[in-house]
């Protein structure tokens, strides 16, 4: 089983790639992250979701998380 910097790390990886080529910063530094951090990190990305098309939007949903 993954713990969560590994999920969130690979989640990161996923919104930074995002319709790119090639991810604009390179994922195996945010290893070096605390857990906070890539919170934040994750939560900054999903905040562009607002200018995103609809498509993308559907697509981001999935790394948002319901309580």
């Amino acid at each position: 089983m993954q713990n969560e910097k590994e999920i969130l790390l690979e989640e990161i990886e996923k919104l930074i790639a995002y319709g790119r080529d090639e991810p604009t910063i390179n994922p195996a530094l945010l290893a070096y992250l605390s857990i906070d951090d890539l919170h934040n990190t994750k939560a900054k990305l999903l905040e562009r979701v607002g200018t995103l098309s609809d498509e993308d939007k559907a697509w981001l949903e999935q790394f948002k998380k319901y309580e």
